[in-house]
């Protein structure tokens, strides 16, 4: 069995584009053309630096060699996959071994905080990366952009130091916090587009602002975009005005938040998970 982890799939497929750069979706001549022309660079970079490795322990232990990126996710008999469409791409080639069940989110116990009672503005909760990727400047920016904003700012920097901000009065920074006891009052979340903390917040029903630094992360913000529940902001183009701006626009984006939050929580999570594992120990159970 295999598990995709919280990021989306970084395989082919038809009508999707090459994972890595964020690309929208073709949706004309030109745009298939692109796909075209660049799947076979992008995906093929990474089958020359994965396969031989890969392939070189699975000869080890007795099993045949994989020929593609397509195969190395989806040669497991069950794959559980951590989203669900629409926030995914609809695909018309999904492997016959792939179930999308949706997001599967955990947040340690933890007591809500107490300063949280006294924030009578809706929250806008902003996040950063808990590997280093130097995004504080996210925190950074969005204190400026929304200093004087109708709202109160939650900033997380759990890979940083949160002493370092200029921090206005309608703001917060902690190095950690459990989101999930703030999403209930959040009107909007900044991410960094992480998928795990993304979700989190999309199934809350918050609409989203993404600012990709890296890693998935634009794939990540391009989907956010494209199912209509918030905003894409490159780090490229990251001031305080446009964040501003961006967030205005995300929190107009709540009906459509909410109506995603819907469709992946259908999906079943952590209850479809465990029923396709029992079913797949089911099969291999009666073919023994």
């Amino acid at each position: 069995m295999g598990v995709v982890p919280a990021l989306p799939g970084p395989f082919p497929g038809k009508g999707i584009p090459p994972f890595g750069p964020g690309l929208a979706p073709a949706h004309n001549l030109a745009g298939r053309l692109r796909d075209q022309l660049l799947t076979p660079l992008v995906v093929g970079s990474v089958e020359r630096a994965i396969l031989p490795p890969v392939n070189a322990i699975r000869r080890q232990v007795g099993i045949r060699p994989i020929s593609n990126a397509r195969e190395l996710y989806s040669a497991a008999p069950l794959t559980l996959y951590l989203t669900a469409e629409p926030l995914e791409y609809p695909r018309s080639d999904w492997p016959d071994s792939f179930r999308l069940v949706g997001p599967i989110s955990f947040d340690p116990p933890a007591p809500t905080p107490q300063w949280l009672d006294h924030i009578d503005q809706p929250i806008v909760l902003v996040t950063t990366s808990s590997e280093f990727q130097d995004d504080g400047r996210l925190i950074a920016t969005a204190l400026e952009g929304l200093r004087d904003e109708p709202v109160y700012v939650v900033a997380t920097l759990p890979s940083g130091d949160p002493s370092r901000f200029d921090i206005p009065a309608n703001a917060r920074v902690e190095r950690w916090l459990a989101h999930s006891a703030l999403l209930a009052r959040t009107a909007c979340a900044v991410t960094h587009g992480g998928m795990g903390v993304t979700q989190k917040a999309l199934v809350a029903g918050v609409p989203v602002v993404v600012v990709p630094f890296g890693r998935d992360q634009l794939e990540v913000a391009r989907r956010v975009e494209v199912s209509g529940a918030g905003v894409r902001l490159p780090a490229t183009k990251l001031s305080p005005a446009r964040l501003r701006d961006a967030v205005r626009a995300a929190r107009d984006k709540g009906s459509t938040a909410q109506t995603l939050a819907r469709q992946l929580t259908a999906a079943g999570g952590a209850a479809s998970a465990a029923d396709e594992i029992e079913t797949l120990a089911g099969r291999t159970l009666s073919s023994t």
